[in-house]
């Protein structure tokens, strides 16, 4: 079933998780994957208003559906959370600001959700993906000094992930197969982290 909502709205949010419950009565696990990205502007450069929708989406979206789903999962004595986290929110600043900080609270976010919930059986992971075939960059309009700064590490990244990849991570971060596994935030990049 497909529902649609904008993740940064508390309402939207409400209805979405009602959705679910109402067709399948519970939820077992929340992937946290709606991201957007920023131009790659240097602090200095980025506007508050693209500054305020970067973390809107990415930041506040991941806590909305996140409270959202904790009374259901609560009820239930169990539940799998796994955040889309990335690179940048654990490299430092090779990403524009706004993306940087936002996946940088999504990690924060991630940790501690884990050790709130852990004794609750609920479970809160965490992916990086590295560069991705996605559509996350389709029309978007890069800074070039921003852009100009970030190439040489998209460089030392030269090989591109399929979705499908990310998706067999979170999989297995939500399944019983990893029921031991709380508060990590796990690489899925094809070995960029570790060079």
């Amino acid at each position: 079933m497909a529902v649609a909502a904008d993740v940064g709205d508390e309402r939207a949010v409400a209805a979405l998780v009602e959705s679910a419950i109402s067709a399948y009565g519970r939820i077992d696990a929340l992937f946290n994957n709606a991201g957007i990205i920023d131009d790659m502007a240097l602090p200095a450069d980025i506007s508050p208003e693209l500054w305020d929708r970067v973390l809107r989406v990415n930041l506040t979206g991941t806590f909305l559906v996140t409270r959202a789903v904790l009374p259901h999962m609560l009820r239930a004595g169990r539940g799998a959370i796994v955040n889309t986290a990335s690179e940048a929110g654990v490299r430092g600043g090779a990403a524009g600001a706004a993306y940087t900080a936002s996946k940088h609270g999504v990690v924060g976010m991630t940790r501690s959700v884990a050790w709130a919930y852990a004794k609750d059986g609920i479970r809160c992971n965490a992916i990086l993906p590295g560069a991705t075939l996605t559509g996350i960059a389709d029309g978007a309009t890069f800074d070039p000094t921003g852009a100009a700064r970030l190439s040489p590490v998209l460089a030392l990244g030269d090989q591109l992930a399929r979705p499908e990849q990310m998706a067999d991570a979170a999989l297995f971060l939500a399944s019983d197969a990893a029921s031991f596994v709380n508060g990590a935030i796990v690489p899925v990049d094809g070995g960029w982290s570790a060079g």
